[in-house]
């Protein structure tokens, strides 16, 4: 029996593998705008992050301001990449088979947009278990994490009080955004330096097989 009343998943990194597919096209497209940084040292420096966000911090990198059509850029060049070479992250399906089952409520809360969360859902074959209001992006609050907006607005969209949401995480700023919402958080350390996520207050995991014991409580 889970422990919780709302499950709230974030996408990347979490239910589909896509971050090394988006992150090196993220250090390719900064590298030509002159950051020197691979598409690991992007996962370190702007995991979970908004692409305004990531804006930000790579201006504040470079000391100059970056083209007004980066995100353009950005997303024509990952989406068909997401779109023929995406998958689920090894045990996610079983985890959400598993919250399914339990009948406790689920959704995702994710930094990028409606079209990119679809898009991968689907490619990685887990679309199923969410309905279309099950599916909650930054864009819908106007800010990103470590602001915990985002969580609050899909709790309060579902009706369940933060106190009783779990909330699974792979970013240092999705963490951050999860306990200043008055949730638990659980990390998953798979890709994220296991030192970046330990002040999550639910638990540090680096394999889904072991989720459904500690959403049990």
């Amino acid at each position: 029996m889970i422990g919780f009343k709302l499950v709230i998943f974030d996408n990347d990194g979490v239910l589909v593998d896509s971050e090394p597919i988006a992150n090196r096209h993220l250090a390719e497209l900064l590298g030509d705008y002159g950051l020197d940084i691979d598409w690991y040292g992007c996962v370190e420096r702007y995991l979970g992050c908004t692409l305004g966000r990531v804006r930000e911090l790579a201006e504040s990198d470079l000391g100059h301001p970056i083209p007004d059509d980066f995100e353009a850029r950005y997303r024509a060049s990952v989406y068909p990449s997401l779109a023929s070479g995406v998958e689920a992250v090894a045990g996610a399906d079983a985890v959400l088979h598993f919250v399914a089952m339990q009948q406790t409520a689920m959704c995702v809360a994710s930094s990028a947009r409606h079209e990119r969360i679809r898009l991968t859902l689907d490619r990685a074959g887990l679309r199923r278990y969410f309905e279309d209001e099950w599916l909650f992006s930054a864009d819908d609050v106007g800010v990103g994490k470590p602001a915990p907006d985002l969580f609050l607005f899909a709790a309060q969209t579902l009706g369940v009080d933060p106190s009783t949401c779990a909330v699974i995480e792979d970013s240092p700023a999705g963490v951050d955004a999860g306990l200043a919402a008055g949730m638990t958080v659980f990390a998953y350390s798979a890709l994220t330096p296991r030192h970046l996520l330990e002040h999550a207050n639910g638990a540090v995991f680096d394999s889904m097989a072991s989720l459904p014991e500690l959403l049990k409580g």
